[in-house]
């Protein structure tokens, strides 16, 4: 097949290499003029006048980032397929309608209202009661468009700082963990899904993605797995989707959805039986999913700003070393390590040391390091 992808970040590139050994070619389509794939066809397209040319050399049409103008591929799908479909772009990119599919398909979320004014934003704050977090409604992403307000007095600086003209804002959850679900879903409607990840972040970047997590109870899992299962046949969606959520002492609540291959999830290239990446170039080109089942324990490890002390990680037999042929850039993603181990307690070790020659990586702060080993 020729597959045609929308973007042409890291996440293309990962797509490319795990469609590449199923006689795959891929086409990529660059609106932003600085294409960072470093493999396969780009066609770069500012001004929006070469779809159609860009649609002349694929059979089908996916994405690899969503925040893409939706009648962009609303058009394609006119002529092409486009898997996920368009209405997933919709969804996704914008808060206020994802919450409330969320709230319909019965997906618990965080209390929330929406502001329009800092005047708004004030009320919402004092109605939902302190602290919350206000978020741009469109656009925003790994914590850009966010702020924290701990008064109701904080409105109008985090209104000013934000400088969105709508804006979510959500009553803070108390969490004892951030987690994430992967599932896929073919074009015949099988469904399969990966085990939950545990996220840590630092400064709105994901840093480290535990998976299989720990400690995580059957119940709450086979939860998270009924809500990413509704949203797959609501949306009646082909491909991998993520799905964030909270773990709080008694549930999970939902924090926001992905309809692409994810960040968490790149710890299924080593760690799974079948990556989320060659699991998605399945599930679009009507081939039937991989096995989603562990390899063992994992851990993702990623590569933000400097690319370190790469020589002395891959001496390493545990770590699998993944970069996307970046410059070095303040919280720009670079790369990312994958680690693999027996046990959690050697997986936290072995974290641990891949961390050590990493410049910038924060402290490894999870359930691993918060109780006694596993």
């Amino acid at each position: 097949m020729r597959i045609g992808v929308l973007g042409a970040g890291q996440l293309g590139r990962m797509l490319a290499l795990a469609g590449y050994p199923l006689a795959n070619t891929f086409v990529f389509y660059d609106m932003s003029g600085n294409p960072s794939a470093g493999i396969g066809e780009v066609v770069t397209d500012q001004s929006g006048d070469k779809a159609e040319a860009f649609l002349a050399r694929v059979d089908l049409v996916t994405y690899e980032f969503e925040h893409l103008p939706v009648e962009i591929a609303e058009t394609m799908a006119r002529s092409k397929p486009v898997h996920p479909a368009p209405r997933a772009l919709q969804v996704c990119q914008n808060r206020e309608a994802e919450k409330t599919l969320f709230g319909r398909l019965g997906i618990p979320t965080p209390r929330w209202q929406m502001a329009d004014s800092a005047e708004s934003l004030r009320q919402a704050a004092e109605e939902l009661g302190c602290p919350v977090v206000a978020k741009s409604n469109t656009e925003g992403y790994d914590g850009k468009g966010q702020a924290v307000l701990r008064s109701p007095d904080d409105a109008e600086q985090a209104w000013n700082a934000i400088g969105h003209d709508r804006l979510m804002v959500e009553k803070f959850v108390n969490f004892s963990r951030e987690v994430s679900l992967i599932a896929v879903r073919s074009s015949d409607g099988d469904v399969a899904f990966y085990p939950m990840a545990e996220n840590v972040h630092h400064e709105g970047i994901l840093r480290y993605s535990i998976a299989p997590a720990p400690r995580l109870s059957r119940e709450l899992e086979e939860e998270a797995d009924g809500y990413i299962r509704a949203l797959l046949h609501e949306l009646d969606y082909v491909g991998v989707l993520a799905l964030e959520l909270f773990e709080t002492d008694k549930s999970l609540v939902a924090n926001e959805m992905a309809p692409r291959v994810h960040n968490s999830g790149h710890w299924t290239m080593e760690g799974a039986m079948t990556s989320q990446f060659e699991n998605h170039i399945r599930a679009v080109t009507g081939l039937p999913l991989g096995n989603t089942a562990p390899r063992g324990l994992s851990c993702m490890v990623n590569i933000i700003g400097e690319h370190g002390n790469i020589k002395r990680i891959l001496e390493l037999p545990y770590a699998h070393v993944h970069l996307y042929d970046k410059e070095e850039r303040p919280g720009r993603k670079l790369g990312h390590v994958n680690v693999l181990a027996d046990s959690y307690e050697e997986l936290r070790w072995r974290v641990e040391n891949v961390a050590q020659f990493l410049p910038g990586s924060p402290e490894l702060d999870c359930s691993l390091t918060r109780t006694s080993p596993l």
